[in-house]
């Protein structure tokens, strides 16, 4: 017969089973409910991640333009009427090299490069001594006609200010089918990590010595690495061109997309002088 204190010990003993149950339960609960957040947390960061590593300023095979680099988001803006006239009549020449052309410019000497474009002229002083590599392949471009009738294909508006071309798909992706080394990297223009209104600079992939054919106007100072090779400096007329077509803004509203303006470069030239 269970005697009084036995009963006793075995009605305790069943609570604290009872509240080690109901313990263990709360604690599978809790470790299945944070697994839950941590995979939203995880899917949360891998995709703030992916969008942050997203280049700006790159030739966009990879894409970044850029680019390096990130541009930040940016409220949605109105859209402005078109500042920009039809594009001249003709076509982009499908081309491509499979290497980079061999000197042919005067590394001493003084060049320029006009960009006719459906917004009006902008002229461009080229660094010939600082990037001469660079100069070379746009006088060699140029010669051929490889920009004419392409499309400036990216406006950035919150955190970097450009407009990117040179890319003859519009796509981001073009290029010439062969690369230039980066060059003139300490540029002294290039104080505080800020690429100055006026700096005409080379895209590339995010890696070194990839530049190929697509380059970034810089409408407004903007910060960013000292990774792209700055090449030329826009004249006064042309800065004002260039702060034209960004106050009519970009297509997506988000601070980086296609320009609103209808940029094309009718005809890209390069002189000596």
């Amino acid at each position: 017969m269970v005697s009084q204190e036995q009963r006793r010990r075995q009605l305790a003993r069943e609570k604290f089973l009872r509240q080690q149950q109901r313990r263990t339960s709360a604690r599978r609960k809790a470790r299945m409910r944070n697994s839950v957040i941590a995979s939203v947390l995880g899917v949360i960061v891998i995709g703030s991640v992916a969008l942050y590593t997203t280049g700006v300023l790159k030739n966009n095979d990879d894409k970044a333009n850029a680019s390096s680099e990130t541009t930040p988001s940016a409220s949605a803006t109105s859209k402005a009427p078109d500042p920009c006239e039809k594009a001249a009549a003709g076509s982009v020449k499908k081309m491509s090299w499979k290497k980079e052309p061999a000197m042919t410019i005067d590394t001493s000497a003084k060049y320029t490069m006009t960009l006719s474009t459906t917004c009006g002229d902008i002229g461009v002083a080229l660094k010939t001594s600082a990037a001469p590599h660079t100069v070379n392949s746009f006088n060699f471009l140029a010669s051929k006609g490889y920009f004419d009738h392409s499309k400036c294909h990216r406006l950035t508006t919150n955190g970097i200010y450009v407009l990117q071309c040179g890319d003859p798909t519009g796509t981001g992706s073009g290029g010439p089918g062969y690369t230039i080394p980066d060059e003139n990297l300490k540029d002294k223009s290039l104080k505080g990590g800020v690429y100055p209104a006026g700096t005409v600079a080379m895209a590339n992939t995010g890696q070194k010595h990839t530049g190929g054919s697509q380059f970034f106007l810089v409408y407004q100072g903007s910060q960013l690495p000292a990774s792209y090779t700055p090449f030329g400096t826009v004249d006064a007329a042309g800065l004002k061109i260039l702060k034209k077509i960004a106050a009519a803004g970009e297509s997506t509203g988000q601070g980086d997309g296609a320009p609103n303006a209808t940029v094309v470069i009718n005809k890209a030239t390069v002189t000596k002088s």
